[in-house]
Parts: structure tokens; sequence; C-alpha cells
């Protein structure tokens, strides 16, 4: 699975880091910062916790 975030559709809320704070970050705009494009192996959930609760759909997983 890899992790794809459109920073342009980012608006800001946090809830990805809120939800998975090892796998992402907010640079000084607050936008979305993917620190791994692949989640580590037990992140998986949490990942697609993140991404189901981003408001603006900027997250998207690919699965391999």
């Amino acid at each position: 699975m890899r992790i794809q975030a459109d920073r342009d559709v980012c608006i800001g809320a946090g809830n990805c880091v809120l939800a998975a704070e090892d796998v992402f970050d907010q640079d000084d705009d607050a936008l979305v910062v993917v620190l791994q494009e692949h989640p580590a192996p037990g992140q998986e959930a949490e990942v697609r916790n993140a991404v189901a609760q981003c408001p603006s759909g900027a997250l998207a997983l690919v699965e391999d």
C-alpha cells in the first residue's frame, strides 16, 4: 500500500496527524506532509482511518 496526498486539495484540518502521527505531519502552511509513503506493518489500520477522516479527500491509498 502506498499513500498519496494532494496538497492542492488539503485544507489543513490535521485529522491525518491526529490519526497517524508517525505517518503524517503538517508544514508551516498546515498542509499535509507524508512522512512514510509506505506504512510499516501494523500501521495500515491507522493509515486507513486517517484517510477516511480527511475532510477534503486529499488522501488516498494505492494498493501495490
